[in-house]
């Protein structure tokens, strides 16, 4: 188990790098034309592989404000297997899930998603940039032990 040291407090100059590069991803995906919930979306999704409840509590409800459904977030971690996504939601899921288990990307196939047929070369680099981001936040916290508290 990793020691409980808060990267953000002791690593500032990190935090703010995170910063600079969250505020550039998601001004990608507005550039894009991507909505605000398939952003969420990928932030959820991302965050539930990486076990990170510190972001999952944070993005679910950021879902939530901007009009997302409970039961799409209660089917977002089998999305695949459920007819609420969109072809663009599946596109950018299937992106967040490849990105996240990059280390495994070559071993293991994922749903099959016509993800260039679903969203244009400005979509798919915010998504991956939306995607990159969050597993760095993800890493922080859950390396930080940010406290997860009702």
């Amino acid at each position: 188990m990793l020691p409980h040291v808060n990267i953000t407090k002791l690593v500032p100059g990190l935090y703010e790098a995170q910063l600079a590069a969250d505020k550039a991803a998601d001004e990608a995906a507005v550039a894009a034309g991507l909505e605000p919930l398939l952003v969420e979306l990928v932030k959820t999704r991302a965050s539930q592989l990486n076990g990170c409840a510190f972001c999952l509590r944070m993005h679910t409800r950021d879902a939530i404000e901007k009009g997302e459904t409970a039961d799409r977030l209660a089917v977002v971690a089998a999305w695949w297997e459920s007819q609420y996504f969109t072809p663009q939601e599946q596109a950018a899921l299937a992106l967040a899930e490849q990105v996240t288990r990059i280390g495994d990307q070559h071993s293991s196939g994922g749903p099959a998603v016509d993800v260039e047929g679903a969203l244009d070369e400005k979509q798919v680099a915010a998504v991956v940039a939306i995607a990159i981001v969050i597993n760095t936040w993800n890493r922080i916290a859950v390396a930080s032990h940010y406290p997860v508290a009702p």
